[in-house]
C-alpha cells in the first residue's frame, strides 16, 4: 500500500496489425493478406487466421496464446512457441504496427 508500488508483472505490449495499405480476405479456414505497398500476397494457416482476426482489433501476446489453446486444444507452452513465431513473422515482415512509447 506504499506510495509508487509497482506491479511485479511488467505491462504486455498490445500488437497491432498495420492499418494502412494492408488488405485482407476470409477465405474458408485461412486469412488471404495482401500489402500492396510493396505487393507482398500472403496466405496464413488456420492457427495464423485465428491469431490475425485476433490482431485486427489489438491483442497481447497473451492473449493470442488463449485464442490458440481455445481454438485447437493445444498446450499453453506449444501456442507460446506458435505465437513468438507468427509475431516475428508478421514483425520482420513490417506488417505490425508500430508500438510508440
Amino acid at each position: 500500500m506504499g506510495d509508487g508500488d509497482l506491479s511485479s508483472e511488467p505491462t504486455e505490449t498490445r500488437l497491432s496489425l498495420r492499418p494502412e495499405a494492408l488488405d485482407w480476405v476470409d477465405v474458408e479456414e485461412e486469412v488471404v493478406v495482401l500489402d500492396s505497398d510493396r505487393s507482398i500476397y500472403l496466405a496464413t494457416n488456420p492457427s495464423g487466421a485465428v491469431l490475425w482476426r485476433r490482431l485486427i482489433e489489438g491483442a497481447t501476446q497473451r492473449d493470442l496464446e488463449v485464442a490458440l489453446v481455445e481454438a485447437f486444444e493445444i498446450s499453453h507452452d506449444r501456442a507460446a512457441v506458435d505465437v513468438a513465431t507468427f509475431v516475428d513473422q508478421l514483425h520482420s515482415l513490417g506488417l505490425l504496427a508500430s508500438q510508440d512509447g
